[in-house]
């Protein structure tokens, strides 16, 4: 995609939703990380909720350039 170029409203919903999914799925994985007492568990979840931090950051990113856009 051109960086000059906006999301549709559609696209805007879209990515909206993935950023609820995202951190819907980071709350999961902390409160995980918090309730085992494995650390080998925690270590993990900690992992992919600090991957889905990225995408969430990413995806704002995203959004807030194509907000200033318009």
């Amino acid at each position: 995609m051109n960086q000059n170029q906006q999301l549709s409203q559609k696209e805007l919903n879209y990515v909206e939703d993935q950023l609820s999914a995202e951190q819907l799925t980071m709350t999961k994985l902390r409160f995980y990380a918090e309730q085992t007492n494995d650390p080998e568990i925690r270590e993990e979840c900690q992992n992919l909720a600090n991957k889905h931090q990225q995408h969430y950051n990413t995806l704002l990113k995203h959004l807030r350039t194509n907000q200033n856009l318009q």
